[in-house]
């Protein structure tokens, strides 16, 4: 390799996503580019480093053995980089310029507009530009560094991540107007043993919730046959008499008003819940800028029907999640 020409950022997050995923169509969505695009990259990177990277078939791609140790670099070199743009963001006044937040699609349509209102009126100056993708994608471009904080169900147990609880909620049972549970109170969690469950597709991380929390139940091996893209769906078929599924609260008012033909029952306690949080990379340089947002977050959402963390400050900083729970 020429020692002038040296590998282009583009070049290493496309190899990055290509180690992560390996398959080049989910890199290519997960980096915002075409398919050819990332292979001529990754190609480009090959050929500038005098090394294979990439070992490609028609059925799959693995990483060759220079692959996996440069991969490790690689992510260095794009965090390295990260934390140099944190840093020159920094040295200007707190919560003004970019704001790159990412959100899960469970959330987005729930709490962005408490997260919208939040920045319009207490930061005016922040450009907070929002990405809605799946937790994956969610976590790879926090770390490689295109986004800045994410906003998604925990734990994520992801080292050089720190998380920053906002709260808990409930997990309730969405029913067609003549199930029998429809509308119950005190429904025990062994209810789900023999339901007709439908879940989101692979992939959301609310299906892997409602999977756990069937497990802990009792329910073991029953095959979901019906699926959905979004939760929308999800419960339209519902109504349709499909079955039933798992709602977070902050869902049911928006989804469940989309049709007349739904009832909603709760579970005793203690009641199936999910643990929504903040999460940043450790040590980022506007990590004081992220407390106190998510600070401003919590007290905004009281409001709704969740429980809202008050976290030790001094094991937020420090990557723990110890976030200690009061009624909203």
């Amino acid at each position: 390799m020429g020692r002038g020409r040296q590998p282009s950022l583009a070049q290493l997050r496309g190899f990055v996503a290509v180690a992560e995923h390996l398959h080049f169509r989910d890199a290519a969505a997960a980096t915002g580019t075409s398919q050819p695009a990332l292979s001529g990259a990754v190609s480009a990177l090959e050929e500038l480093l005098g090394v294979q990277l990439v070992e490609r078939t028609t059925r799959r791609v693995m990483l060759s053995a220079a692959g996996e140790r440069l991969a490790v670099r690689a992510r260095a070199v794009l965090e390295a980089v990260g934390e140099l743009m944190e840093e020159a963001e920094a040295v200007r006044a707190p919560f003004t310029g970019a704001l790159r937040l990412g959100v899960i699609p469970t959330v987005a349509p729930y709490l962005l507009p408490t997260v919208l209102r939040l920045a319009q009126e207490r930061y005016p100056d922040l450009d907070l530009q929002v990405h809605e993708e799946q937790t994956v994608s969610l976590v790879e471009g926090l770390r490689s560094g295109r986004l800045d904080l994410l906003l998604l169900a925990v734990p994520l147990s992801v080292q050089g991540v720190t998380e920053l609880p906002l709260f808990d909620e409930d997990f309730v049972l969405v029913t067609p107007l003549d199930h029998w549970l429809g509308g119950r109170e005190g429904i025990p969690r062994e209810a789900l043993r023999s339901l007709d469950l439908l879940l989101l597709d692979e992939g959301h991380c609310l299906r892997d919730q409602a999977l756990e929390i069937c497990r802990e139940a009792g329910r073991d091996g029953q095959p979901v046959t019906t699926t959905a893209a979004g939760l929308a769906t999800l419960v339209q078929l519902v109504a349709g008499g499909l079955g039933v599924t798992l709602l977070p609260r902050t869902a049911v008012s928006v989804e469940t008003s989309r049709s007349s033909q739904l009832l909603t029952g709760y579970f005793a306690e203690p009641a199936p819940t999910r643990r929504i949080a903040l999460a940043m990379r450790t040590g980022a340089a506007r990590g004081a800028e992220y407390e106190d947002f998510a600070a401003a977050l919590r007290a905004a959402l009281r409001p709704l029907p969740v429980r809202v963390a008050e976290p030790d400050p001094v094991s937020a900083r420090s990557g723990a999640d110890t976030g200690v729970l009061t009624p909203s």
